[in-house]
């Protein structure tokens, strides 16, 4: 799942970020209308966390544009106390829910997952291909039934390619679902990850390079030269600007138990 939370306050918003990203969301931060809406023209998301009070063009603005592009992105509107969600500054599109201050974290993380499941075609909870299972509503990861711990950027690839059935996902395909918008398309951090990755679940290789960039969930039995090794020599998936690696790592998202 991609939000972008349009929040002018910096304490605010990289708390709304971080509780987020604690549940394996990718999150970008707008801190005024114009802002929003460049990163709204850029990609889609699957909800806009708004400040009903942020600077440039206004709530109910960004609302309108929303709804004028056709954009499947659903908007939670943060109100202040007092303040009548219900009642628009202007005439037209409003929010698909509201929440007013003080509001505590989980609950915004509710109604945040809840809009984006609205937002996209009913998917099945638990996706699984050649003995790995993703449990995506708890978070949990197994394979061949033993749990895996994974963060935050494994756990989304992984959830990219199983969901893609054994079709091949592209480096950008992968970055514009898991990443957020401040990587740079040049850094090798997709490959990073899949090292990673391929080297959590184990033998027999299950992650496929595709000849001529991509990847692939395959069905366990064979694998690219060089899977799970040659990937995985760096330690993490978190590039500078000047697209190296730095030191230290993702806080792992969720480790898996039984009953996935």
């Amino acid at each position: 799942m991609r939000v972008l939370v349009a929040e002018a306050e910096e304490r605010v918003a990289e708390r709304i970020a971080a509780e987020l990203r604690r549940a394996a969301v990718a999150v970008d931060i707008a801190p005024d209308g114009h802002t929003a809406l460049a990163a709204l023209r850029r990609g889609v998301y699957d909800v806009l966390v708004l400040r009903r009070d942020l600077p440039g063009p206004r709530a109910d603005e960004v609302c309108r544009h929303l709804a004028e592009g056709g954009l499947p992105t659903r908007v939670l509107l943060l109100t202040a106390p007092g303040t009548a969600p219900d009642q628009p500054a202007a005439p037209g599109p409003g929010p698909d829910d509201h929440l007013t201050e003080p509001f505590a974290d989980q609950d915004l993380l509710a109604r945040v997952l809840a809009l984006g499941r609205r937002g996209r075609p009913a998917l099945p909870a638990v996706i699984e291909r050649a003995g790995v299972a993703l449990d995506t509503a708890r978070r949990l990861a197994v394979r061949d039934g033993r749990p895996l711990a994974l963060s935050r950027t494994e756990f989304g690839v992984l959830e990219v390619l199983l969901r893609a059935q054994g079709a091949q996902v592209s480096d950008d395909e992968l970055i514009e679902e898991v990443w957020e918008e401040h990587i740079s398309f040049r850094t090798n951090a997709v490959r990073v990850a899949l090292g990673r990755l391929r080297a959590k679940l184990g033998d027999p290789p299950v992650i496929e390079r595709v000849p001529g960039g991509g990847y692939r969930m395959g069905d366990g039995a064979a694998a690219d030269e060089g899977a799970g090794t040659g990937d995985g020599a760096e330690t993490n998936d978190r590039p500078t600007p000047g697209g190296e690696a730095e030191a230290g790592g993702e806080a792992e998202a969720g480790v898996a138990g039984n009953g996935v």
